[in-house]
Protein backbone atom coordinates (compact mmCIF):
# COMPACT_ATOMS: atom_id res chain seq x y z
CA UNK A 1 0.00 0.00 0.00
CA UNK A 2 3.14 2.46 1.18
CA UNK A 3 4.70 1.81 -2.08
CA UNK A 4 1.56 2.68 -4.13
CA UNK A 5 1.49 5.80 -2.31
CA UNK A 6 4.77 6.46 -3.16
CA UNK A 7 4.49 5.71 -6.91
CA UNK A 8 0.72 7.44 -7.45
CA UNK A 9 2.47 10.79 -5.33
CA UNK A 10 2.60 13.09 -8.04
CA UNK A 11 -1.05 11.96 -9.64
CA UNK A 12 -2.01 12.20 -5.72
CA UNK A 13 -1.55 15.53 -5.93
CA UNK A 14 -2.39 16.69 -9.39
CA UNK A 15 -5.06 14.86 -9.25
CA UNK A 16 -6.56 16.17 -5.18
CA UNK A 17 -6.08 19.20 -6.29
CA UNK A 18 -7.38 19.92 -9.83
CA UNK A 19 -10.28 17.68 -8.54
CA UNK A 20 -10.93 20.67 -5.81
CA UNK A 21 -10.35 23.53 -8.30
CA UNK A 22 -13.03 21.74 -10.73
CA UNK A 23 -14.87 21.59 -7.39
CA UNK A 24 -14.87 25.40 -7.03
CA UNK A 25 -15.30 26.60 -10.41
CA UNK A 26 -18.87 24.23 -10.61
CA UNK A 27 -20.08 25.90 -7.58
CA UNK A 28 -19.47 29.53 -8.82
CA UNK A 29 -21.30 28.27 -12.18
CA UNK A 30 -23.84 26.80 -10.69
CA UNK A 31 -24.20 29.91 -8.17
CA UNK A 32 -24.08 32.41 -11.20
CA UNK A 33 -26.92 30.21 -12.70
CA UNK A 34 -29.06 31.11 -9.60
CA UNK A 35 -27.89 34.85 -9.03
CA UNK A 36 -29.15 35.44 -12.88
CA UNK A 37 -32.27 33.68 -12.51
CA UNK A 38 -33.04 35.82 -9.37
CA UNK A 39 -32.23 39.12 -11.61
CA UNK A 40 -33.84 38.26 -14.89
CA UNK A 41 -36.69 35.40 -13.94
CA UNK A 42 -35.55 34.20 -17.68
CA UNK A 43 -35.28 30.79 -18.71
CA UNK A 44 -33.44 31.82 -21.95
CA UNK A 45 -30.81 34.80 -20.28
CA UNK A 46 -29.92 31.53 -17.45
CA UNK A 47 -29.17 29.33 -20.59
CA UNK A 48 -27.12 31.72 -21.97
CA UNK A 49 -24.46 30.96 -19.44
CA UNK A 50 -24.22 27.05 -20.28
CA UNK A 51 -24.04 28.04 -24.00
CA UNK A 52 -21.42 30.57 -23.89
CA UNK A 53 -19.30 27.62 -21.87
CA UNK A 54 -20.25 24.92 -24.46
CA UNK A 55 -19.59 26.67 -27.51
CA UNK A 56 -15.97 26.76 -27.28
CA UNK A 57 -16.09 23.60 -26.35
CA UNK A 58 -17.79 22.74 -29.68
CA UNK A 59 -15.83 24.96 -32.23
CA UNK A 60 -12.66 23.98 -30.71
CA UNK A 61 -11.90 20.62 -29.47
CA UNK A 62 -11.25 18.98 -33.07
CA UNK A 63 -8.01 21.18 -32.60
CA UNK A 64 -7.38 21.23 -29.08
CA UNK A 65 -5.93 17.38 -28.86
CA UNK A 66 -3.75 18.63 -31.59
CA UNK A 67 -2.68 22.11 -29.69
CA UNK A 68 -2.28 20.02 -26.67
CA UNK A 69 0.12 17.73 -28.43
CA UNK A 70 2.60 20.87 -29.58
CA UNK A 71 2.43 22.54 -26.21
CA UNK A 72 3.98 21.98 -22.78
CA UNK A 73 1.44 20.51 -20.70
CA UNK A 74 2.02 22.28 -17.66
CA UNK A 75 2.57 25.57 -18.95
CA UNK A 76 -0.91 25.01 -20.63
CA UNK A 77 -2.74 23.77 -17.65
CA UNK A 78 -1.23 26.67 -15.13
CA UNK A 79 -2.09 29.40 -18.30
CA UNK A 80 -5.77 27.96 -18.69
CA UNK A 81 -6.24 28.04 -14.73
CA UNK A 82 -4.93 31.21 -14.77
CA UNK A 83 -7.02 32.73 -17.31
CA UNK A 84 -10.12 31.21 -15.91
CA UNK A 85 -9.17 32.74 -12.37
CA UNK A 86 -8.58 36.12 -13.33
CA UNK A 87 -12.34 35.52 -15.00
CA UNK A 88 -13.70 34.57 -11.77
CA UNK A 89 -11.91 37.60 -9.95
CA UNK A 90 -13.42 39.79 -12.66
CA UNK A 91 -16.78 38.61 -11.92
CA UNK A 92 -16.00 39.36 -8.20
CA UNK A 93 -15.30 43.10 -9.01
CA UNK A 94 -18.04 43.50 -10.91
CA UNK A 95 -20.48 42.37 -8.08
CA UNK A 96 -19.01 44.29 -5.33
CA UNK A 97 -18.81 47.81 -7.68
CA UNK A 98 -23.01 46.72 -8.82
CA UNK A 99 -21.79 46.30 -12.73
CA UNK A 100 -22.06 43.03 -12.80
CA UNK A 101 -24.43 42.45 -15.87
CA UNK A 102 -25.56 39.29 -17.68
CA UNK A 103 -23.59 40.16 -20.80
CA UNK A 104 -20.18 40.34 -18.26
CA UNK A 105 -21.12 36.76 -17.57
CA UNK A 106 -21.43 35.75 -20.73
CA UNK A 107 -18.16 36.76 -22.52
CA UNK A 108 -16.57 35.50 -18.76
CA UNK A 109 -18.03 32.15 -19.23
CA UNK A 110 -17.03 32.09 -23.18
CA UNK A 111 -13.39 32.64 -22.39
CA UNK A 112 -13.60 30.04 -19.23
CA UNK A 113 -15.08 27.42 -21.91
CA UNK A 114 -11.87 28.37 -24.08
CA UNK A 115 -9.62 27.75 -21.26
CA UNK A 116 -11.51 24.76 -20.07
CA UNK A 117 -11.69 23.39 -23.82
CA UNK A 118 -7.34 23.31 -23.89
CA UNK A 119 -6.93 22.00 -20.52
CA UNK A 120 -8.60 19.30 -20.25
CA UNK A 121 -6.76 17.16 -23.42
CA UNK A 122 -3.36 18.54 -21.71
CA UNK A 123 -4.94 17.23 -18.21
CA UNK A 124 -5.71 13.92 -19.53
CA UNK A 125 -2.37 13.49 -21.23
CA UNK A 126 -0.48 14.40 -18.33
CA UNK A 127 -1.92 12.23 -15.68
CA UNK A 128 -0.88 9.51 -17.82
CA UNK A 129 2.62 10.91 -18.19
CA UNK A 130 3.00 10.52 -14.22
CA UNK A 131 1.12 7.59 -13.65
CA UNK A 132 2.78 4.00 -14.32
CA UNK A 133 1.20 1.68 -16.79
CA UNK A 134 0.54 -0.90 -13.77
CA UNK A 135 -1.84 1.83 -12.37
CA UNK A 136 -3.68 3.09 -14.84
CA UNK A 137 -7.20 1.14 -14.10
CA UNK A 138 -6.74 2.76 -10.50
CA UNK A 139 -6.15 6.06 -11.57
CA UNK A 140 -8.96 5.79 -13.79
CA UNK A 141 -11.62 4.85 -11.12
CA UNK A 142 -10.27 7.47 -8.99
CA UNK A 143 -11.08 10.11 -11.62
CA UNK A 144 -14.07 8.61 -12.31
CA UNK A 145 -15.04 8.82 -8.89
CA UNK A 146 -14.02 12.48 -8.45
CA UNK A 147 -16.09 13.60 -11.24
CA UNK A 148 -19.22 12.35 -9.93
CA UNK A 149 -18.04 13.79 -6.00
CA UNK A 150 -18.29 16.87 -7.23
CA UNK A 151 -21.20 16.72 -9.51
CA UNK A 152 -23.08 15.42 -6.41
CA UNK A 153 -21.27 18.12 -3.78
CA UNK A 154 -21.40 21.16 -6.17
CA UNK A 155 -25.39 21.86 -6.09
CA UNK A 156 -25.37 21.15 -2.49
CA UNK A 157 -22.52 23.92 -0.99
CA UNK A 158 -23.36 26.23 -3.46
CA UNK A 159 -26.53 26.27 -2.66
CA UNK A 160 -25.59 26.68 0.73
CA UNK A 161 -23.06 29.38 0.30
CA UNK A 162 -24.64 31.33 -1.85
CA UNK A 163 -28.21 31.19 0.74
CA UNK A 164 -26.25 32.03 3.87
CA UNK A 165 -22.99 34.06 2.75
CA UNK A 166 -24.09 35.25 -0.65
CA UNK A 167 -22.70 35.07 -4.26
CA UNK A 168 -19.39 37.01 -2.66
CA UNK A 169 -18.24 33.66 -0.86
CA UNK A 170 -18.77 31.28 -3.42
CA UNK A 171 -16.55 33.27 -5.75
CA UNK A 172 -13.64 33.75 -2.85
CA UNK A 173 -14.03 29.75 -2.55
CA UNK A 174 -13.61 29.28 -5.92
CA UNK A 175 -10.34 31.40 -5.99
CA UNK A 176 -9.00 29.39 -2.53
CA UNK A 177 -9.29 26.61 -4.60
CA UNK A 178 -7.46 28.06 -7.86
CA UNK A 179 -4.76 29.11 -5.49
CA UNK A 180 -4.07 25.57 -4.06
CA UNK A 181 -4.38 23.97 -7.64
CA UNK A 182 -2.12 26.42 -8.65
CA UNK A 183 0.44 26.38 -5.96
CA UNK A 184 0.52 22.53 -6.21
CA UNK A 185 0.80 22.51 -10.10
CA UNK A 186 4.06 24.70 -10.18
CA UNK A 187 5.78 23.60 -7.02
CA UNK A 188 5.27 20.21 -6.40
CA UNK A 189 4.24 18.61 -10.26
CA UNK A 190 6.62 17.24 -12.82
CA UNK A 191 5.69 16.66 -16.22
CA UNK A 192 7.36 14.85 -18.21
CA UNK A 193 7.93 15.54 -21.93
CA UNK A 194 6.57 13.19 -24.42
CA UNK A 195 9.61 11.81 -26.19
CA UNK A 196 9.17 12.26 -30.57
CA UNK A 197 10.66 10.94 -33.53
CA UNK A 198 13.39 13.15 -35.16
CA UNK A 199 11.83 12.61 -38.43
CA UNK A 200 8.39 12.59 -37.48
CA UNK A 201 6.20 15.33 -39.55
CA UNK A 202 3.94 17.35 -38.30
CA UNK A 203 0.48 17.51 -40.11
CA UNK A 204 -2.29 20.57 -40.31
CA UNK A 205 -4.83 20.69 -37.79
CA UNK A 206 -7.36 20.71 -41.04
CA UNK A 207 -5.79 17.70 -42.36
CA UNK A 208 -5.90 15.81 -39.15
CA UNK A 209 -9.71 16.70 -38.70
CA UNK A 210 -10.40 15.15 -42.73
CA UNK A 211 -8.43 12.23 -41.23
CA UNK A 212 -11.02 11.76 -38.67
CA UNK A 213 -14.11 12.57 -40.49
CA UNK A 214 -13.05 10.28 -43.18
CA UNK A 215 -13.01 7.42 -41.01
CA UNK A 216 -16.45 8.02 -39.76
CA UNK A 217 -17.83 8.36 -43.22
CA UNK A 218 -16.37 4.72 -43.82
CA UNK A 219 -17.51 3.50 -40.26
CA UNK A 220 -21.09 3.87 -40.32
CA UNK A 221 -21.83 2.48 -37.23
CA UNK A 222 -19.92 4.58 -34.99
CA UNK A 223 -21.36 7.55 -37.21
CA UNK A 224 -24.56 6.73 -36.46
CA UNK A 225 -23.99 6.23 -32.78
CA UNK A 226 -22.49 9.41 -32.71
CA UNK A 227 -25.30 10.98 -34.65
CA UNK A 228 -27.87 8.95 -32.08
CA UNK A 229 -26.58 10.51 -29.07
CA UNK A 230 -25.87 14.66 -30.47
CA UNK A 231 -29.64 13.99 -30.50
CA UNK A 232 -30.18 12.55 -27.10
CA UNK A 233 -28.03 15.96 -26.22
CA UNK A 234 -30.46 18.07 -27.59
CA UNK A 235 -32.85 17.05 -25.45
CA UNK A 236 -30.88 16.42 -22.68
CA UNK A 237 -29.34 20.10 -22.56
CA UNK A 238 -32.59 21.18 -23.10
CA UNK A 239 -33.94 20.00 -20.27
CA UNK A 240 -31.05 21.13 -18.59
CA UNK A 241 -32.02 24.64 -19.40
CA UNK A 242 -35.39 24.46 -18.12
CA UNK A 243 -34.69 22.97 -14.79
CA UNK A 244 -33.62 26.11 -13.03
CA UNK A 245 -37.26 27.58 -14.61
CA UNK A 246 -38.73 24.33 -13.11
CA UNK A 247 -37.71 24.16 -9.75
CA UNK A 248 -36.94 27.71 -8.53
CA UNK A 249 -40.45 29.35 -9.13
CA UNK A 250 -42.53 26.74 -7.82
CA UNK A 251 -44.61 26.33 -4.29
CA UNK A 252 -42.32 23.58 -3.21
CA UNK A 253 -39.19 24.49 -5.05
CA UNK A 254 -36.58 27.21 -4.23
CA UNK A 255 -33.06 27.34 -4.48
CA UNK A 256 -32.20 24.35 -1.94
CA UNK A 257 -34.41 22.23 -3.28
CA UNK A 258 -32.55 22.63 -6.86
CA UNK A 259 -29.68 21.94 -5.43
CA UNK A 260 -31.00 18.79 -3.81
CA UNK A 261 -32.22 17.67 -7.09
CA UNK A 262 -29.54 18.49 -9.46
CA UNK A 263 -26.93 16.67 -6.83
CA UNK A 264 -29.33 13.62 -7.28
CA UNK A 265 -28.05 13.57 -11.08
CA UNK A 266 -24.39 12.72 -9.45
CA UNK A 267 -25.73 10.16 -6.64
CA UNK A 268 -27.28 8.35 -9.79
CA UNK A 269 -24.04 8.50 -11.66
CA UNK A 270 -21.96 7.41 -8.77
CA UNK A 271 -24.34 4.28 -8.63
CA UNK A 272 -24.62 3.71 -12.22
CA UNK A 273 -20.93 3.53 -12.38
CA UNK A 274 -20.89 0.65 -9.74
CA UNK A 275 -23.50 -1.32 -11.72
CA UNK A 276 -21.78 -0.91 -14.34
CA UNK A 277 -18.90 -2.31 -13.15
CA UNK A 278 -21.14 -5.49 -11.86
CA UNK A 279 -23.23 -6.34 -14.70
CA UNK A 280 -21.57 -8.57 -16.97
CA UNK A 281 -20.55 -8.45 -20.54
CA UNK A 282 -23.99 -7.82 -22.41
CA UNK A 283 -24.88 -9.84 -25.43
CA UNK A 284 -25.71 -6.41 -27.25
CA UNK A 285 -24.57 -3.44 -26.56
CA UNK A 286 -25.99 -1.32 -29.59
CA UNK A 287 -29.25 -2.47 -28.37
CA UNK A 288 -28.49 -1.59 -24.55
CA UNK A 289 -27.29 2.18 -25.74
CA UNK A 290 -30.52 2.92 -27.04
CA UNK A 291 -32.83 1.47 -24.46
CA UNK A 292 -30.76 3.02 -21.70
CA UNK A 293 -31.48 6.20 -23.48
CA UNK A 294 -34.48 5.33 -24.07
CA UNK A 295 -35.36 4.60 -20.92
CA UNK A 296 -33.47 7.52 -19.20
CA UNK A 297 -35.20 10.31 -21.62
CA UNK A 298 -39.05 8.66 -21.70
CA UNK A 299 -38.98 8.24 -17.97
CA UNK A 300 -37.54 11.60 -16.28
CA UNK A 301 -38.97 14.14 -18.37
CA UNK A 302 -42.41 13.13 -17.87
CA UNK A 303 -42.07 12.20 -14.07
CA UNK A 304 -41.11 15.71 -13.71
CA UNK A 305 -43.77 17.40 -16.26
CA UNK A 306 -46.74 15.74 -14.23
CA UNK A 307 -45.51 15.43 -10.39
CA UNK A 308 -45.20 18.73 -8.20
CA UNK A 309 -43.16 17.53 -5.16
CA UNK A 310 -39.35 17.17 -4.95
CA UNK A 311 -39.11 13.67 -4.06
CA UNK A 312 -40.85 12.85 -7.24
CA UNK A 313 -38.24 15.26 -9.02
CA UNK A 314 -35.38 13.49 -6.86
CA UNK A 315 -36.81 10.13 -8.54
CA UNK A 316 -36.66 11.77 -12.06
CA UNK A 317 -33.26 12.69 -11.60
CA UNK A 318 -31.89 9.07 -10.44
CA UNK A 319 -33.83 7.19 -12.75
CA UNK A 320 -32.72 9.83 -15.64
CA UNK A 321 -29.24 9.52 -14.96
CA UNK A 322 -28.43 6.29 -13.59
CA UNK A 323 -28.40 4.58 -16.99
CA UNK A 324 -26.07 7.11 -18.36
CA UNK A 325 -22.91 5.08 -17.01
CA UNK A 326 -24.45 1.99 -18.51
CA UNK A 327 -24.49 3.25 -21.83
CA UNK A 328 -21.17 5.14 -21.97
CA UNK A 329 -19.14 2.23 -20.51
CA UNK A 330 -21.13 0.34 -23.56
CA UNK A 331 -20.47 2.82 -26.12
CA UNK A 332 -16.59 2.73 -24.96
CA UNK A 333 -16.06 -0.54 -25.72
CA UNK A 334 -17.43 0.10 -29.10
CA UNK A 335 -15.46 2.22 -29.73
CA UNK A 336 -12.09 1.58 -28.41
CA UNK A 337 -12.16 -1.65 -29.79
CA UNK A 338 -13.35 -0.61 -33.38
CA UNK A 339 -11.40 2.49 -33.70
CA UNK A 340 -7.45 1.63 -34.51
CA UNK A 341 -5.33 3.24 -31.50
CA UNK A 342 -3.42 5.39 -34.20
CA UNK A 343 -7.07 6.87 -35.12
CA UNK A 344 -8.53 6.87 -31.87
CA UNK A 345 -7.01 11.02 -31.12
CA UNK A 346 -8.73 12.08 -34.68
CA UNK A 347 -11.38 10.49 -34.69
CA UNK A 348 -12.11 11.72 -30.77
CA UNK A 349 -11.88 14.92 -31.28
CA UNK A 350 -14.29 14.66 -34.45
CA UNK A 351 -16.56 13.10 -32.92
CA UNK A 352 -16.86 15.20 -29.63
CA UNK A 353 -17.33 18.03 -31.79
CA UNK A 354 -20.33 16.30 -33.92
CA UNK A 355 -22.25 14.46 -30.52
CA UNK A 356 -21.86 17.80 -28.51
CA UNK A 357 -22.35 20.47 -31.30
CA UNK A 358 -26.15 19.81 -30.19
CA UNK A 359 -25.81 20.90 -26.84
CA UNK A 360 -25.48 24.83 -27.17
CA UNK A 361 -28.56 24.43 -29.65
CA UNK A 362 -30.71 22.55 -26.63
CA UNK A 363 -30.13 25.28 -24.29
CA UNK A 364 -30.81 27.50 -26.63
CA UNK A 365 -34.20 26.25 -27.71
CA UNK A 366 -34.57 24.99 -24.03
CA UNK A 367 -35.01 28.41 -22.78
CA UNK A 368 -36.97 30.38 -25.97
CA UNK A 369 -39.60 28.16 -25.81
CA UNK A 370 -39.63 28.43 -21.79
CA UNK A 371 -40.04 32.06 -21.97
CA UNK A 372 -41.65 32.83 -25.23
CA UNK A 373 -44.38 29.81 -25.45
CA UNK A 374 -44.74 27.24 -22.35
CA UNK A 375 -44.87 30.06 -19.69
CA UNK A 376 -47.27 32.54 -21.60
CA UNK A 377 -49.56 29.72 -22.76
CA UNK A 378 -49.83 28.32 -18.95
CA UNK A 379 -50.25 31.96 -18.04
CA UNK A 380 -53.07 32.63 -19.99
CA UNK A 381 -54.97 29.10 -19.62
CA UNK A 382 -57.84 29.22 -17.53
CA UNK A 383 -57.48 27.76 -14.30
CA UNK A 384 -59.09 24.16 -13.49
CA UNK A 385 -58.47 23.69 -17.35
CA UNK A 386 -56.52 20.74 -18.97
CA UNK A 387 -53.58 22.11 -19.62
CA UNK A 388 -53.41 23.82 -15.23
CA UNK A 389 -54.56 20.31 -14.27
CA UNK A 390 -51.94 18.63 -16.22
CA UNK A 391 -48.78 20.81 -15.41
CA UNK A 392 -50.38 23.28 -12.31
CA UNK A 393 -50.10 27.11 -12.26
CA UNK A 394 -48.18 30.08 -11.50
CA UNK A 395 -44.78 30.44 -12.92
CA UNK A 396 -42.66 27.39 -13.65
CA UNK A 397 -46.02 25.28 -15.43
CA UNK A 398 -44.38 26.56 -18.81
CA UNK A 399 -41.25 24.51 -17.74
CA UNK A 400 -43.45 21.62 -16.75
CA UNK A 401 -45.29 21.79 -19.94
CA UNK A 402 -41.67 22.25 -21.72
CA UNK A 403 -40.46 18.69 -19.65
CA UNK A 404 -43.45 16.69 -21.15
CA UNK A 405 -42.99 17.55 -24.89
CA UNK A 406 -38.91 17.09 -24.03
CA UNK A 407 -40.37 13.25 -23.21
CA UNK A 408 -42.15 12.86 -26.43
CA UNK A 409 -39.37 14.36 -28.80
CA UNK A 410 -36.64 11.92 -26.50
CA UNK A 411 -38.89 8.77 -27.25
CA UNK A 412 -39.22 9.53 -30.51
CA UNK A 413 -35.81 10.23 -31.06
CA UNK A 414 -35.03 6.49 -29.43
CA UNK A 415 -37.28 4.78 -31.06
CA UNK A 416 -36.57 6.01 -34.46
CA UNK A 417 -32.52 5.59 -33.93
CA UNK A 418 -33.80 2.47 -32.45
CA UNK A 419 -35.08 0.99 -35.71
CA UNK A 420 -32.04 2.01 -37.58
CA UNK A 421 -29.54 0.67 -35.28
CA UNK A 422 -31.29 -2.83 -35.32
CA UNK A 423 -29.47 -3.41 -38.77
CA UNK A 424 -26.05 -3.42 -37.36
CA UNK A 425 -24.53 -6.16 -35.44
CA UNK A 426 -21.35 -5.57 -33.39
CA UNK A 427 -19.60 -8.45 -31.39
CA UNK A 428 -16.60 -8.38 -28.84
CA UNK A 429 -13.54 -8.91 -29.75
CA UNK A 430 -11.91 -11.85 -28.25
CA UNK A 431 -8.10 -12.21 -27.82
Amino acid sequence: MKNTIYELKTFLILWSTQSLSQLGSAMTNFALTLWLYQKTGSALQTALLSICSYAPYVIMSIFAGTLSDRWDKKKVMLICDTFAACCSLFVLVLLKTDRLMPMHMYVLNAVNGLMNTLQQPASDVSMTLITPKKHYQKTSGLRSFSNSLVTILNPVLATALFAFAGMEAVIYTDLATFGAAFLALLLFVRIPGIKREAKTKRTHFFTEAKAGLSYLRSHSLILVLILFLASVNLVASAFDAVLPAFVLPRKNGGEGVLGIVTSCAGIAMLSGSLITILLPPPKDRIRVIYLTMLFSLSTENFLLAFTGSPIWWCLGQIIGWMPVPIMNANLDVILRSTIPADMQGRVYSCRNTLQFFTIPIGFFLGGLLVDKFCEPLMAASASGGLLTTLFGSGKGSGAAMMMFFLGIAGTLICLGFGKILKGYIYKDKTD
